[in-house]
């Protein structure tokens, strides 16, 4: 406990409206060293902005109403207790505040899903974006943020669900200790009610506790629906650095860089956490959409034109209508490498959908938008081990065939090769061969397979399999080594024993092969025509593609 009349720490709780701020107020009052101020700043937000309530000239004559007098006489006032609970609304944040209302004290944000608010809010005041208040709880994050002191977050609905859980761990982000007290408080008014609470907190003073979330929802009023798409991206993006620790982890990622990577989707540029697509999108109702993989090599994008001829002939073979120009193609791919800085070890993941549907359903009828682009570039290394090579297992699931659907349209529906690639992780290998009707050897699940046998290179006919364009730039650089080729149906035994194998993928280039089934290939090494391939790949991606704009060598 403070010593009577010493400065206390205080806690600044920022919320909006019907946020379970109260609670959390009734919840820090039951503590033995804690007083609590409910909405200090009220009056100088009457006062400043003067908005309209039923109590306002009451208000306004009992209370306060310079912003700066209460953050000094009564905010930061001396006290007989070790804490100070304030609770605010981000709309009370006003300019010509002191600083000292930020710079002191400890933080906290209380955030609550606008879904959860809206449908009972207009019982006292019409509902608007100000009254939300979560443009403002941004606003505040960001300011604390900038001062070296990012508040701790907690969501309403994780306050609802495990009450002590929660509250620990707010105790914890603000350093002082939990009190089993906070669990529970009396029914009724309070005597920390703000003289507003006839007006707002009938329902909370008949609580006792933190009650969990009613089951199911009440309907949202469709002439709320705009205020709800208004104020969702502020919930959203604070709801994102709230600590999870109850819940499952947050995987790492392959490459941390790409955890602030910018994205196109539709027709601009977005950050990583809102690259999304519609439900109405053919590819989420589908798989209906095509696809490219491209690689960035120093400041140049790898067979780009020949890329973007397959992904045109693949919608045109999927009946896509109202695409965009091959030039809109290649600027969004270049903005996006740019806003990146990525000019080398990139990979593009580039996706055209036949776009948004009016309706869901399976009738390209349905589908009124156009196309939807989505260029998708990532810090990637090869994907693949190309120095000590890769196993394969061979996978029961067959590739498609041609009287099915015909892999020289490289769409996005790859269940089959997902299914087989399964079957690969569940054998430990890197990927999976897959078969045609027939059990001859087809690719890999994702990308082209090649043999050496006797200096003699063989490879799959391009029937059951995606002609890539790996695979037909190493079928040149064969060719231009003199090497003698073959494409023809290979049998799984021929992989078994040959010299040499490898696979072809924009994402892993010449990967060797030094094991298919339990069997060694060749010695178990990566043999001297792979080698010669390899360098004459890698010197090609060298010396070719189309070049980034404004990029400069350094």
């Amino acid at each position: 406990m403070a010593g009577k009349n010493e400065e206390m720490e205080v806690i600044h709780s920022w919320s909006a409206p019907r946020s379970l701020s109260t609670s959390l107020m009734y919840s820090f009052a039951q503590r033995d060293d804690a007083e609590v101020l409910d909405e200090p700043l009220y009056a100088n937000f009457l006062r400043v902005t003067g908005v309209e309530r039923p109590y306002r000239e009451e208000l306004l004559s009992k209370m306060e109403s310079d912003g700066n007098k209460v953050v000094r006489e009564i905010i930061f006032c001396p006290g007989v207790k070790k804490y100070r609970f304030c609770k605010h609304m981000a709309k009370q944040l006003l300019p010509g505040l002191t600083e000292d209302l930020m710079k002191k004290g400890k933080h906290f944000i209380l955030i609550r899903n606008p879904l959860d608010i809206l449908p009972s809010f207009d019982k006292v005041v019409p509902p608007s974006f100000l009254e939300l208040g979560l443009a403002g709880l941004v606003s505040i994050y960001s300011q604390l943020c900038e001062l070296g002191k990012p508040p701790a977050i907690i969501d309403a609905a994780e306050l609802q669900a495990d009450p002590e859980f929660a509250l620990r761990g707010l105790c914890e982000d603000l350093g002082i200790p939990f009190q089993a007290a906070m669990l529970k408080w009396g029914a009724g008014p309070k005597s920390v009610d703000g003289m507003w609470a006839p007006w707002w907190y009938k329902s909370v003073q008949k609580s006792t506790c933190f009650t969990p979330t009613r089951k199911y929802p009440s309907p949202l009023p469709s002439s709320l629906y705009d205020l709800l798409e208004q104020s969702l991206p502020f919930y959203n993006m604070l709801r994102r650095q709230v600590k999870r620790s109850s819940s499952l982890p947050t995987p790492s990622l392959p490459v941390p860089a790409n955890e602030k990577l910018l994205a196109w989707v539709g027709d601009e540029i977005v950050p990583r956490e809102n690259a999304k697509v519609s439900v109405f999108d053919s590819v989420v109702q589908g798989g209906d959409a095509v696809w490219e993989g491209l690689r960035v090599y120093n400041g140049k994008i790898f067979k780009l034109e020949e890329h973007l001829d397959r992904l045109f002939d693949s919608a045109k073979a999927l009946a896509f209508s109202n695409l965009p120009t091959r030039g809109e193609v290649k600027e969004a791919i270049f903005r996006t490498l740019i806003c990146n800085g990525m000019f080398d070890n990139a990979h593009i993941r580039l996706t055209m959908t036949r776009g948004k549907k009016v309706t869901s359903g399976m009738s390209p009828g349905f589908n009124l938008y156009g196309c939807n682009l989505i260029v998708l570039a990532e810090w990637k290394p090869p994907v693949y081990d190309n120095t000590r090579g890769i196993t394969l297992v061979t996978a029961t699931t067959r590739r498609n065939s041609p009287n099915n659907l015909d892999s020289k349209i490289h769409h996005n529906n790859l269940l089959n090769n997902i299914l087989a690639k399964i079957e690969g992780n569940n054998a430990k290998a890197d990927d999976a061969i897959m078969l045609d009707k027939d059990g001859y050897v087809s690719e890999t699940n994702a990308t082209n397979i090649f043999l050496v046998k006797k200096g003699r290179v063989l490879t799959p006919h391009a029937d059951y399999c995606l002609p890539g364009v790996t695979r037909a730039t190493v079928i040149d650089l064969i060719i231009k080594e003199q090497l003698d080729l073959q494409e023809r149906r290979i049998s799984l035994s021929e992989f078994h024993t040959a010299d040499e194998v490898w696979t072809t993928g924009t994402m892993g280039e010449l990967s060797p092969v030094v094991k298919i089934d339990g069997r060694i290939i060749g010695d178990g090494q990566v043999g001297p025509v792979t080698q010669k391939l390899q360098n004459a790949y890698r010197k090609m991606t060298e010396e070719s593609g189309v070049p980034i704009p404004t990029y400069q060598m350094t």
